[in-house]
Parts: structure tokens; sequence; C-alpha cells
């Protein structure tokens, strides 16, 4: 009896880790759940800090000719966000008395004149900014260069976007990589073509990357829930796989890159069927809505530069022109609920703060924390 009992654990043993192993392949978790489970492991038994200070960013890969629209549907997507997002955003501030901020991540191939000065006018309400996105494949670093220095210099001059580096007088700019192939990471080098994109970005201005999450995509990198400098290799891909983490007293140098990761962590309290965990990456879409939880996770996953815990960065992403996105986002379990659970977790009377910030706005905070002394 004793030797069927332990056949059958056996048994159940082999098939509960065979289907373990295909779980965490169909969601490409191998590529980062060691790193996830050595980084809980550290938020369970290492120091805990005080919370004190939370800066909320919402990286917006917004593509109003996103899923074939045609010239009429993508002016009718943008005027919808014109009207609607000045509405709903003026009934929130943050702990400075600020309204909330979105940060268009504008992708170069979709270039629209009027649309850009459409939502050059939100920027200048003073409710969010534009940044470069990009989609591409089978590029070269030649082509890129090129493509990138043309689209920043018409978003400066042409529309009044983005901002020059006071020393060196060059036009800077925040990215995300569309697809999420950044550096060329895709498995099979689709999306992308460009080995030491990385390097092609700082030569033409790039002050941070924000693309990171992408699970349960393959380009996700073994490095997460973190702000990092990488330098890019020639003729080697991924090169963000890893990277040095941004420290109080250390910047980085002229040859390496900002990585701000947005969270990345499992959702067991929401898990599918109550067993299997939900890959908590940041994203809102119509099919992931922000909740009481997931907000509090974002903040758990302790983004921050080494040295300075108390200040957690949170950054969030979306595609959020298209209509399904629209109806999530303006409907009450969108914003309304966003901003509000914001509020009410991070902004208190205890000293607490949150701050509502844009790209640049979190990347020159994370400055000024790495440069104190």
């Amino acid at each position: 009896m004793s030797l069927i009992i332990w056949a059958t654990g056996a048994l159940l043993l082999c098939v509960a880790g065979y289907a373990f192993v295909r779980l965490v392949r169909s969601r490409n978790m191998q590529y980062w759940l060691p790193s996830y489970s050595v980084w809980k492991c550290s938020r369970l038994f290492g120091r805990r800090v005080l919370r004190r200070h939370v800066y909320f960013c919402f990286a917006d890969h917004y593509e109003p000719y996103g899923g074939g629209a045609d010239r009429a549907r993508a002016r009718e997507r943008v005027r919808q966000w014109s009207e609607q997002y000045p509405r709903v955003a003026s009934r929130h501030r943050d702990s400075f008395g600020n309204h909330p901020k979105h940060t268009f991540f504008y992708p170069a191939e979709e270039y629209d004149a009027e649309l850009l000065d459409q939502i050059g006018k939100l920027c200048q309400m003073n409710l969010g900014d534009v940044e470069i996105h990009l989609h591409h494949d089978n590029d070269t670093a030649e082509g890129l260069h090129r493509q990138i220095s043309h689209y920043a210099a018409t978003l400066h001059k042409r529309h009044g976007l983005l901002r020059k580096d006071p020393v060196t007088g060059k036009v800077i700019y925040c990215f995300i990589h569309g697809n999420w192939a950044l550096d060329n990471s895709s498995p099979d080098g689709s999306l992308c073509g460009v080995d030491n994109e990385i390097g092609v970005l700082v030569e033409t201005g790039c002050y941070a990357d924000m693309t990171m999450p992408s699970a349960p995509s393959a380009t996700q990198t073994r490095k997460i829930n973190s702000i990092y400098f990488s330098r890019g290799r020639p003729g080697q891909r991924k090169s963000h796989n890893t990277g040095r983490d941004v420290r109080v007293g250390s910047w980085g140098g002229t040859d390496e890159l900002l990585l701000i990761q947005g969270p990345l962590t499992l959702n067991w309290k929401e898990a599918k069927s109550g067993v299997v965990p939900r890959i908590e990456s940041a994203e809102l879409s119509f099919d992931a809505p922000p909740t009481p939880h997931r907000v509090r996770l974002w903040a758990d996953c302790g983004i921050c530069v080494k040295g300075a815990e108390e200040h957690v960065f949170i950054k969030v992403h979306t595609h959020g022109a298209t209509e399904k996105s629209m109806q999530m986002l303006f409907a009450e379990d969108g914003f309304e609920r966003l901003w509000s659970e914001l509020e009410r977790q991070y902004r208190s009377d205890d000293g607490s703060t949150l701050r509502y910030v844009t790209a640049w706005e979190m990347y020159s905070k994370i400055r000024e924390l790495a440069l104190r002394q």
C-alpha cells in the first residue's frame, strides 16, 4: 500500500511539474521568473523602508491610426480625447494641487501634424507631454538614426514639443519601442533589426527609455522592477537585459541609456480560476482596468533609486487611442477609479505624498535623487 501511495504521489508531482513548465513557457516567464524569485525573496526578507513619496507616470503608446484606422477615424479618436480628458482630470489633484498628466508616446510612422497640434493643446494646459514611440522592422542603425533625428527635430521645431539639452543644445526625448522589441530583443530578430539600438538612441538624444516591462512577450528582460543604466554593445542584441542600478551619488556615463521600468509581479489575489496568478505588468486595457489591489501592487514593487527607497516610481502604460481603451479609460472604472485609488492610498496627512508626473518630470526627479550628495 505504501508503495502505491508513494508512486501516486510521485506521479502527481511529475504531472504538476509538467503543468508548471508548460504554464511558464506558454507565458514566456522563463525570461524573468528566476529574477522575480530572487527579487521577491529580497522584498520579503530585506529591510523594509517606509514608502513616503509616490511619483505616478501614465505612459501611453498613443496610436490614433492603430488597427488600420483611416484619417477620419484617427481624428475622431483624438477629438474625443481632447474633449474628455480635461473634464475628467479636472476632478482630481495630487498632494501638490496638480491635475493628472498623460504622456503621449506618439509613433513616428503615424506622423500627422494636425493631430499633434491638437494633442499639443493638452500639453499647453499642463495635462501632459509628448514623447517618441516607434514601430519598425528589418531596420538598420543608419536608417533608425535618420528617422529618429528627423522626427525629434520636427516635433520640436514644427510643434514646440520635446525640449533641448541646456548643455549640448540637442533635442532630447524619452522613448518607447513599438512591439516591445527594444535593442532587437525579439528572439527571431523581428520587429526591429538594429543590434545596438541602445547606442543609436543615446546618440540621437534619448534621455530615457520606458519600454519595459513587456511580459508576457519574449522580449521581456531578466532585470525587473528597476531603474538602471545599460550600455549598448555593437553586434549584440538585448543589451538592456542587465544593467547598473541608479544609486544616490552615482549617475550614468555619456554612452549609457537610462531605463525606467514599470512594475512587474504576480497578482495572486485576482488569479484566473482562483489558481493561476495573473501577470501584473501595469498595463491598463479594456480587459485589465485598474483595481484597488493592482494600484497597491504597483507601489509594493518598490521601484526606486537605490539609497532613496522612500521615493517610489510607478509607470503604467496603455494603448489609449483605441475605442475599447477609451471606453474603459473614460468610464467610471477607468481614470476615475485609477486616480481616486492613487489619491486614497498615497495622498495622506502623515507626510506621505502623491505626485502626478510626465515622463520628463519622472526622469528629472530620478536624476535629482541620484545626484544628491
